[in-house]
């Protein structure tokens, strides 16, 4: 029996793990629960349903207090980072945007197993994330970072000639003009039900720019050796080419409840966690490179990769700040990754130090965001 903490639990990610709890409750037991409290109701309904002791609320603690008399309720804007540090034995990082990177070190301090769906935390504090993690202390949750992490068991990290993280290519991949995107449009994601900003990222193709410099942290494999491609049918998730000409591939049906299962019941492989392929059935699976002018993002995100420092944390937070402006039709689609560079480059020579602590990545955030505001009230 695992206890398992999960933050971000009315999100996408957290609901499916709590489905394969649910359907495993020999294997399971959720000790801790977190949310942003836009979602109470649902929120009261886990914490009943699967007999917590303790839950984080970032605001709205009176309705789940009331919701939930007996339970131990933490709230505000750390409560999330507290719960990370219940001993447990894995804590499920399923919480969107930096605000994660607290959470990712604080369970990691306490020697805590992380199970990360947060890519940002890797991205705003990489080097702060990857030198306190322990081997095998950290799991990646990502189908992308699941697939090569299965995949990378081929062979020894001497072996490995490339990583190539596969793209949906979101719903304009087959588009030209982009200029007249509607939020209705870039929300339609053809492939993966996801919350509103992962998906608006998944169709500039942002999350795969964000996924290279995840990638770099977790296997520690230099940006030169990490591509993308596109893959319309996301069954094909990640491959590992090894120096010997051989690729190995990791394959599954597109949703993420393969990936949550694995790094949840690691090393151990959960039964029927996901509905296999059917391989008795016709498919084709496709793969093209990247338009790199139409999909500027990711050769940017690897730019900041590449450079270090703040930048990359830069580039998430003003990304941030860009989607949350088109969400509330105050720019355009296109200004999304305009805006973006415009902060990196206006950024860039006073960021290239590392970052040593929160205080550090918070203060350039802020930086970051700052800009980013300016350069969009600039542009309307």
């Amino acid at each position: 029996m695992r206890d398992v903490v999960i933050l971000g639990s009315t999100g996408s990610i957290g609901v499916q793990a709590l489905e394969i709890i649910e359907a495993n409750p020999e294997q399971f037991r959720v000790v801790a629960l977190t949310a942003a409290g836009n979602n109470i109701d649902l929120l009261v309904a886990q914490a009943a349903k699967f007999k917590v002791s303790v839950v984080g609320v970032t605001h709205n603690a009176d309705q789940v207090r009331h919701g939930l008399p007996g339970v131990q309720v933490i709230d505000g804007p750390d409560a999330s980072t507290e719960v990370a540090a219940i001993t447990c034995d894995v804590v499920l990082n399923a919480i969107t945007g930096s605000i994660g990177l607290a959470p990712t070190l604080a369970a990691l301090r306490v020697g805590n197993t992380l199970a990360l769906a947060n890519k940002e935390s890797l991205v705003a504090g990489g080097d702060m994330v990857m030198a306190l993690a322990k081997p095998g202390q950290l799991l990646p949750v990502d189908s992308e970072h699941s697939a090569l992490w299965q995949a990378l068991k081929s062979g020894t990290k001497s072996e490995v000639s490339k990583l190539i993280l596969t793209a949906s290519g979101g719903p304009f991949r087959d588009r030209d003009d982009l200029s007249t995107v509607t939020i209705a449009e870039a929300l339609a994601h053809p492939t993966w039900a996801m919350g509103p900003v992962v998906t608006i990222n998944s169709s500039t193709l942002v999350n795969k720019g964000l996924e290279i410099i995840e990638a770099h942290y977790l296997f520690d494999i230099p940006y030169s050796q990490i591509d993308a491609v596109i893959h319309p049918q996301s069954v094909v998730h990640s491959f590992v080419e090894f120096v010997d000409g051989s690729t190995i591939a990791q394959a599954s049906p597109p949703n993420m409840k393969g990936p949550i299962a694995y790094a949840l019941s690691y090393p151990n492989r959960l039964p029927k966690s996901s509905v296999p392929i059917d391989w008795t059935a016709v498919s084709n699976w496709n793969f093209a490179p990247i338009d790199s002018v139409k999909f500027p993002a990711v050769d940017l995100a690897r730019r900041c990769g590449s450079l270090g420092g703040g930048l990359p944390a830069i580039f998430n937070a003003a990304n941030e700040v860009a989607v949350a402006a088109f969400l509330d039709s105050h720019i355009g689609y296109s200004a999304i990754i305009d805006t973006v560079d415009a902060v990196v480059q206006q950024l860039s020579p006073s960021a290239v130090s590392s970052l040593r602590d929160l205080a550090d990545v918070s203060a350039i955030e802020d930086d970051a965001r700052r800009v980013a505001h300016e350069v969009i009230k600039r542009a309307v």
